[in-house]
């Protein structure tokens, strides 16, 4: 049974923990704002240059470029973007069940044969998958709080250029986008070669027919490089506020948890209290009474 110091001590204890998962909420929740207006300005940029490359690849049908190639796969390479740090629920958990089960049944046979590589973008994804003795080709940690632009450019830039040399085939990416702050919805995206089906569901009606200068051609190949920056550094921004959404959430119970906690703890500390007070009057009562007879 605690004694009345011990249920003191886990209430100063709790009360304690209680301020820091407040103060973590408060801090996810200011950084949070920032990020959604990060990605409120990043969206529409991302979805109108993909609108547009959509409509000119759909009538421009003799057009060939290398990161449009598709062919049979033989290499696979899969982006994982997870935190950096924890408390954040089942965040990271939640990524990388997704992608085990990716490599175990859909790219098991990548996996087995070593075609199978990762990329790491946060510390909790490559702690568990380079502890796992998985093809990690490079892992990012400490970025996501600091994002910019030409982090994206220069990590997309390289991982092109693996595809363009072949060292893989296809590359997918998996994240968490951000919905609100209290939902957060795992993706899964092929990155390269780029995606067709994709462009297939544009509405080219409301494309008006230009004349290009200089042509075509040229204008396309000016926007897949900006397409793909735009789209990767969207998937950054989406996953960094999700991220804090889901730390938001979690000091929000963590807290209200706390409080639960010390409710319980605090009426358990009044009856033991109550009790030991009983206790000793009757003590006392019964030595009065002992005195009383004895003289």
């Amino acid at each position: 049974m605690a004694t009345l110091r011990d249920i003191k001590r886990r209430i100063v204890g709790i009360k304690s923990t209680q301020q820091i998962t407040k103060a973590m909420k408060m801090v996810a929740a200011v950084r949070l704002r920032r990020a959604q207006e990060r990605i409120i300005n990043a969206r529409p940029y991302s979805k109108r240059i993909a609108e547009m490359l959509g409509h000119l690849l759909s009538i421009e049908n003799n057009f060939s470029n290398a990161i449009l190639e598709k062919r049979d796969v033989g290499k696979v390479a899969i982006i994982v973007l997870t935190s950096d740090r924890g408390l954040c629920g089942a965040f990271n958990m939640n990524i990388i069940r997704l992608v085990e089960d990716l490599i175990y049944t859909e790219y098991s046979e990548f996996h087995k044969s070593g075609n199978l590589f990762l990329y790491c973008i946060g510390k909790k994804g490559f702690d568990y998958f380079s502890k796992r003795n998985f093809n990690i080709i490079e892992n990012h940690t400490g970025i996501l709080s600091n994002l910019e632009f030409d982090f994206a450019v220069k990590f997309i830039s390289e991982v092109k250029h693996k595809f363009v040399n072949k060292e893989f085939d296809k590359v997918i990416v998996v994240y968490n986008e951000f919905k609100s702050v209290i939902q957060q919805k795992i993706k899964v995206e092929q990155v390269l070669p780029l995606n067709f089906d994709y462009f297939d569901e544009i509405d080219n009606t409301k494309f008006i027919d230009y004349i290009f200068e200089p042509n075509r051609e040229d204008i396309i190949n000016t926007l897949l490089p900006k397409h793909i920056n735009a789209q990767v550094w969207r998937i950054l921004l989406e996953s960094y506020a999700a991220e804090l959404g889901a730390r938001m959430t979690a000091m929000d119970m963590a807290t209200e948890n706390a409080k639960e906690m010390i409710r319980s703890l605090q009426l358990t500390y009044n009856k033991e209290r109550q009790a030991s007070i009983t206790t000793e009057l009757l003590e006392i009562v019964s030595g009065a009474n002992a005195l009383k007879e004895s003289s």
